[in-house]
């Protein structure tokens, strides 16, 4: 039997032992607290932490700091633990996963759009996804749902409720016409095909709209979802790769096909039906049209003469795997300025601004490409102007001067900016409205 000593000496020890567990946990907790702070600090810096369209928002008063959300969400400090409590950090690299809302084991997040600082332009939609234009659908991410299985939900919802609206003897040559080939685009496309509906998909890029602009070892975040003519799809993480080949099966197995590389210029109503005129000068005509195209705009293009070449490109995509090229990027914003930084190493990349120097772009960008420009690492040739895209070399233009110089060349990526689709809208007479944070999204 211990002795009342011993049992001090073992209740002492045990004390100890608690309390220096203790103190190490608050100093790892204050450190990790502090290094996010640093990293929101950054973020303001750098222009991260205002959101842009959709992000995530904590309540403090449910939180219970497991880190759920931070390890589920697919991206990079979007949130953090500060002070006890999930916070955002990086809110406008948020992509709309929604992952960190379904982690969550007490629904203390929910997914918002807009803020009080920065409105958020979306269309006024009734509940079966119409506009104030009759006959004109929306549905996806330009509606303000960019989660994957939500936009899938509401193309093949629009399209239920557009079937049972469909006229037997319209002259329009199409029942429906889907603008974008992303989720809810291949979604209303399948649906289509299902309730009998003469369907056409015309996209703008490639079949995936902005799923297929992502880095291909993205993971995209998403729940069990029912896909028309394929079933329920139970993907909870997924590569871009991967959902590209659930959608080209399903589209294929139902004998459907996208148009690609076929951009909607405007959607004109004539005669009780659409006339929708292509940037190829193609027309169509169509009972109704359903849009399920981004946010993010159309890129604005040059106009020169070999722009339509293969090696010119508006996104860069798995820049890791692009070695040994000669390549030109034009613009000078962040994107153009970011994407020549991540060639550079294994390129030889030179960037071509028709400014006299970086007006525009955050403050650590300008800190690295002047690095860069100091080391050697990119070739910058500002007050340029490119005037024709060759397939060995591309010629520019120096501020007015009427001479042709000529660079060796590999490949071209351009960033001049985009075409917002809110002015798109607005030609076809949708009305908008400005959410200043609203819920998107809850538990």
């Amino acid at each position: 039997m211990n002795t009342l000593f011993e049992q001090i000496a073992i209740y002492g020890f045990t004390f100890l032992l608690i309390t220096v567990i203790l103190l190490i946990y608050i100093i790892k907790q204050k450190r990790e607290s502090k290094t996010v702070e640093d990293k929101i600090v950054i973020a303001k810096e750098e222009g991260w932490h205002e959101p842009v369209t959709l992000y995530p928002v904590v309540d403090p008063n449910r939180c219970l700091k497991s880190g759920a959300c931070i390890t589920a969400c697919p991206e990079k400090d979007i949130l953090g633990i500060r002070s006890g409590k999930a916070t955002t950090i990086n809110a406008s690299l948020c992509i709309g996963h929604g992952a960190c809302v379904k982690a969550c084991p007490v629904g203390a997040i929910s997914l918002y759009i807009g803020t009080e600082k920065r409105g958020v332009d979306i269309p006024e939609l009734s509940d079966n996804f119409e506009t104030n234009v009759p006959g004109i659908f929306i549905a996806g991410e330009l509606g303000g749902m960019g989660l994957i299985k939500n936009a899938v939900t509401q193309g093949a919802e629009a399209v239920e409720y557009i079937s049972r609206i469909i006229k037997k003897d319209s002259p329009a040559e199409y029942d429906l016409i889907v603008v974008g080939a992303g989720p809810a685009g291949i979604s209303a496309t399948l649906n289509a095909r299902k309730n009998g509906l003469k369907v056409l998909t015309l996209e703008q890029d490639t079949l995936g709209g902005t799923i297929a602009t992502f880095p291909r070892s993205k993971i995209v975040m998403t729940s069990p979802m029912q896909l028309p003519l394929h079933g329920k799809v139970k993907l909870v993480e997924t590569t871009k790769s991967e959902l590209l080949h659930l959608w080209n099966t399903a589209l294929s197995k139902n004998k459907l096909s996208i148009q690609e590389n076929t951009k909607v210029e405007s959607i004109h109503p004539e005669n009780g039906y659409f006339k929708i005129t292509a940037s190829t000068g193609e027309t169509y005509t169509a009972q109704k049209v359903l849009l399920a195209v981004g946010r993010r705009g159309t890129p604005r293009k040059l106009d020169i003469p070999g722009e339509m070449t293969e090696k010119v490109a508006y996104r860069l995509l798995e820049p890791e795997d692009i070695h040994g090229k000669k390549i030109v990027v034009v613009g000078g914003g962040d994107s153009a300025v970011e994407s020549a930084l991540l060639l550079a190493p294994q390129n030889q990349v030179t960037l071509s601004y028709r400014g006299e120097a970086f007006s525009r772009i955050k403050q650590k960008n300008a800190h690295k490409i002047a690095d860069a420009m100091a080391k050697g690492s990119v070739n910058v040739l500002f007050n340029t102007n490119l005037v024709s895209i060759d397939p060995h070399s591309v010629s520019y233009k120096i501020g007015e001067s009427d001479e042709i110089h000529q660079l060796e060349n590999d490949r071209v990526y351009i960033f001049a900016g985009g075409e917002l689709p809110v002015q798109f809208l607005k030609k076809m007479g949708i009305s908008m409205c400005t959410k200043h944070g609203e819920v998107i999204l809850k538990h």
